[in-house]
């Protein structure tokens, strides 16, 4: 079981997170931003950390719960892709819901350091690739 002040500890680092990507993706004009980042994060994180405590209670697999988040993202995902004729728009910001979720379960499962790695390397693709793409594309 984790203590409650460790599952607050996970909440918080999980919207801070969340909100980096979000700010970035906000900045961008996309349709999911800074709230939505940050629910889905916290939310990921939380999914996390249940499954950990339901499996300590009740003698079971503590990624049955949070395998649910990786599948149900891609809903989320899903909706955030518009076709615009032969032109598709949504697909980084419907990979980095994805991506933030799986950050999410890192955070719930106490991966803090991996966590705020792949937090980091999202948001130097993000915006590193974005200045490249504009100054060379």
């Amino acid at each position: 079981m984790i203590p409650e002040t460790e599952i607050a500890l996970r909440l918080l680092l999980a919207a801070v997170l969340g909100a980096a990507v979000g700010f970035e993706r906000e900045r961008d004009n996309q349709p999911a931003g800074l709230r939505t980042h940050m629910i889905l994060v916290i939310g990921a994180t939380l999914a996390m950390i249940l499954s950990i405590n339901v499996a300590a209670e009740h003698d079971g697999d503590p990624a049955r719960l949070a395998a649910q988040v990786i599948s149900g993202i891609g809903f989320l995902g899903a909706g955030a892709i518009l076709r615009f004729g032969f032109n598709v728009k949504g697909l980084t910001t419907a990979t980095t819901l994805w991506s933030m979720a799986i950050v999410g379960l890192a955070v719930g499962y106490g991966y803090y350091l991996i966590s705020i790695g792949a937090t980091i390397l999202m948001l130097i693709t993000l915006t590193l690739l974005n200045i490249l793409e504009k100054k060379f594309v």
